[in-house]
């Protein structure tokens, strides 16, 4: 079955890999495929749901079709959608199945995880990665689908999208910017923080070290980028704008995860860190609260010597920004923005 799809698939395709030169940049490191940006979407395109992870619910189901059609596209999915494996939508190979079927699939344009979870590291072993590769198209997720967004950049190139799951919120400000993105692409586009209007201090935009610098955007949920230390999957850092997000970890999490990922070297020689809005991540334990998040960030970051900043707007928050990965960009701390400095997606139909 796969190696009918992926010879269909080339076929089918042929066409488009002419126009879709595999782009590149001066300093570029020799060691990287070179990256690869899918085509862009419009509106009428049908896309594709998937559940890499997590188990999904009729419920998630409904407002991911509604999500997207607000968007303007067709959605496509299969009932394998809605299976349910231990707290996994399916066992681990039906997933990969699904995820490889939908890239497969000539009338899918895009792919949107419904939601993430955990789950998504377990599949890379089952996917076949060079179905992806001749099969470039947008996808879509984020917080564990951190997994897939590393596999498919390290293995392939692809150029994939750390933005929104379908089920969760398309409220303006995230569509808005999903679209200059994805729908309507322009170099140099800036992305600015949302204006949240709260109180809570982890909204709050933070300077850690301040600096103007470019990179090529890598990263995604803090946890998973720790999980993905010492496998195949893993990403070359080094010259990179490394974003980071996470959720619910309380602050001596955080610094184990950042402690790690140090020690590992995954900071050094990299141009600049960028942080999403770290929620609910405070001590559960108010007899004896330990270093707050902001104290932790700032110990484990402040002295790396690249511009670092907090309170980006992406994460597990309602006003997200899209993160293409692998997309060059440039962090200014100054205009607290970060500035895609090419298109992340090229228009070949």
């Amino acid at each position: 079955m796969k190696r009918r799809l992926f010879f269909k698939s080339i076929s089918a395709l042929s066409a488009s890999a002419i126009v879709n030169p595999l782009s590149t940049i001066a300093n570029e490191r020799r060691d990287e495929l070179p990256v690869v940006r899918p085509p862009r979407l419009r509106e009428g395109d049908t896309v594709g749901l998937v559940a890499p992870a997590g188990y999904v619910s009729e419920a998630q189901l409904e407002r991911s079709i509604r999500n997207l059609n607000g968007l303007g596209f067709r959605v496509k999915y299969t009932d394998k959608l809605l299976a349910r494996h231990g707290s996994f939508a399916g066992d681990d190979e039906t997933r990969a199945r699904e995820l490889e079927n939908m890239f497969a699939d000539p009338v899918v344009r895009g792919i949107f995880c419904v939601r993430g979870g955990w789950g998504s590291a377990r599949i890379l072993p089952y996917l076949d990665f060079e179905i992806i590769k001749w099969n470039p198209k947008p996808f879509i997720g984020f917080s564990d689908i951190t997994a897939l967004s590393y596999a498919m950049f390290i293995k392939t190139g692809l150029v994939t999208f750390h933005g929104v799951n379908s089920a969760t919120s398309f409220n303006e400000y995230t569509t808005v910017n999903f679209k200059k993105v994805l729908v309507h692409p322009a170099p140099n586009t800036p992305l600015y923080t949302a204006d949240e209007e709260r109180t809570e201090s982890e909204y709050e935009v933070r300077v850690i070290k301040s600096g103007v610098v470019a990179g090529r955007l890598v990263g995604g949920n803090l946890s998973i980028m720790v999980t993905m230390l010492g496998t195949p999957y893993d990403i070359d850092t080094r010259g990179k704008l490394i974003f980071i997000e996470e959720v619910r970890e309380e602050p001596y999490r955080v610094d184990r995860m950042l402690t790690h990922l140090r020690k590992a070297g995954k900071f050094d020689g990299a141009a600049g860190v960028v942080l999403g809005v770290f929620r609910g991540c405070h001590p559960r334990n108010e007899d004896s609260p330990g270093f707050s998040l902001h104290e932790v960030l700032y110990d484990r970051l402040h002295d790396l010597g690249i511009p670092v900043i907090y309170g980006m707007s992406f994460g597990h928050i309602v006003n997200k920004l899209t993160f293409p990965v692998g997309i060059r960009a440039e962090l200014n701390t100054v205009y607290k923005k970060v500035t895609l400095l090419e298109k992340a997606v090229i228009a070949v139909y």
